[in-house]
């Protein structure tokens, strides 16, 4: 079936240098489903936390509450467990305490009707990383476009 992307982190690419990215399963309320078969979501600040049982949880997913829901609907801001495997949970873990990593969310989509979340290992970017990544990019862009003159 395919890949059909619901949200995405535009500033987890400016703000940390992404190392690599994982897929885990998340684990959702029906009318959670509900308001993402609708797009909406939001995944500014999200980030990954590994506690001490090893279990994975996601912070600062907004999804809004469902609007034809009841008072059965969900908490808009809830901590949502993620499934992977217990060998990647463990490699992912020491990986980050090691080398002082960050797990940050850059985006959630459906995966053979199924709702998938990726997130990445990444490093913080200083200010002028990302002022040096700008000019990169600005000139790339110019050189493709077939405009450039320094």
């Amino acid at each position: 079936m395919g890949i059909k992307i619901i949200g995405s982190n535009k500033r987890a690419g400016f703000d940390y240098t992404l190392i690599e990215k994982f897929e885990a399963g998340i684990v959702l309320q029906g009318t959670e489903v509900k308001v993402l078969r609708e797009g909406k979501v939001a995944l500014n600040d999200s980030y990954v936390v590994i506690d001490t049982q090893g279990e994975v949880w996601a912070y600062n997913v907004l999804i809004p509450q469902y609007s034809f829901g009841n008072i059965n609907n969900h908490q808009e801001q809830r901590v949502k467990k993620l499934l992977l495997n217990r060998l990647e949970i463990t490699r992912l873990y020491h990986e980050m305490k090691t080398q002082n990593l960050t797990l940050v969310i850059t985006k959630i989509y459906f995966k053979d009707s199924k709702i998938k979340l990726e997130f990445a290992t990444a490093k913080g970017k200083k200010l002028h990383d990302k002022r040096s990544a700008e000019k990169e990019k600005d000139i790339t862009r110019k050189i493709q476009q077939g405009r450039f003159e320094d």
